[in-house]
Formats: C-alpha cells, structure tokens, sequence
C-alpha cells in the first residue's frame, strides 16, 4: 500500500482576494454612498469584502457589494451572528467587543477606511502593525507610510487591489502564505 500525501494531491484553490472596509457605525449620508459604491467594486472586481458587520459605513459597503453579487462577511463584536446587518451573508459573531478588530484587520490582504471615527482608528493602526497596507477615503489625515489617501471610491478599490496583491506576493515569498493559493 502506498502512502497518499493529501497535501500534494490536493486541488489549488484560488483564493480571492480579502478587502476590509473600515469606518464609522453611525449614519453619515455622504461617507455611505461613498462605501455603497467602494463595496459594489469590490464586489464586481472578485473580491471579498470583510467589515465589523454592523450599521453606517459597514452596511452601506455590504449593500453595495451585496447588490454587485459579491460575498460579505461580518466580524461582529458581538455574540450573536444576528446583530450583523441584513447585508451581511456570513457573520461572525466573537463576542469580543472592539478587540474583534484584531480579526477583521488580520483577515484582510488590504484595508480601505472609510470617514470613521476611534474605532477606526484602531483599526488602521493595527493594519499597519500588522503589515497590511491601508487605503484612506475622507478618514483620518495620517499621511504616508501610514495610509495611500485617495479622492474617489473607484481609487479606493484599484490601490487596495494593487496592495493587497502586493502583501499577498509577499506574504507568499516569505513562506507565511498557503500552499494551496494562488493570485
């Protein structure tokens, strides 16, 4: 009997690309039609769009990506996978109030900041301390290397693509990636 070694014989998954979008739960009309149309892109692009699950720039960024046909998935600082917003197609519920943006940032390969307050603040400093790249639409003015400022949604999405296949490749050649992914 041979020895089967499921690690060689194993299908390559692709696995797509992971933007966070970050920013404020609360109402804004402005900062939301921008993160509805940074979620449709997101969405058209391939990519799967992650956020806190909740209201304000992280619903309006579901709806967005949701009507595109693209997936969602909330990491919610709650314990119940209810509280995520009706756009929202996978929540998870850590029941870890703000720390759970330890997770959200981590799950990302790039992270776009919408407007936002505290919380995302906290955000972007854990996306650069953990290394990954952070792209700012009309959010905190921290400049480089911190964040690539952009004007418009649509420049949000192109560098945060460009980014994360960037932080992927590196990750990659590192030898801190996944055997089974390919870009």
């Amino acid at each position: 009997m041979s020895e089967h070694n499921s690690e060689q014989s194993a299908p390559r998954v692709r696995r797509p690309p992971v933007i966070a979008v970050c920013g404020s739960g609360v109402e804004h009309v402005r900062l939301n039609a921008l993160a509805e149309t940074v979620g449709e892109l997101i969405a058209r692009h391939g990519a799967v769009l992650v956020c806190g699950g909740l209201g304000g720039v992280m619903a309006a960024a579901c709806r967005g990506a949701a009507r595109a046909g693209g997936l969602t998935v909330g990491i919610l600082p709650q314990a119940d996978p209810d509280a995520a917003n009706a756009y929202v197609a996978l929540a998870i519920a850590t029941g870890m109030g703000q720390a759970r943006n330890v997770v959200l940032v981590q799950s990302a390969d790039a992270v776009i900041a919408i407007g936002g307050e505290y919380g995302t603040l906290s955000e972007i400093a854990l996306a650069r301390k953990m290394g990954r790249p952070v792209v700012g639409l009309m959010t905190w003015d921290l400049g480089p290397p911190h964040l690539v400022a952009v004007a418009s949604p649509e420049e949000a999405v192109e560098q945060a693509l460009r980014l994360a296949a960037e932080e992927r490749n590196n990750r990659r050649q590192a030898g801190n990636g996944p055997v089974a992914y390919e870009s």
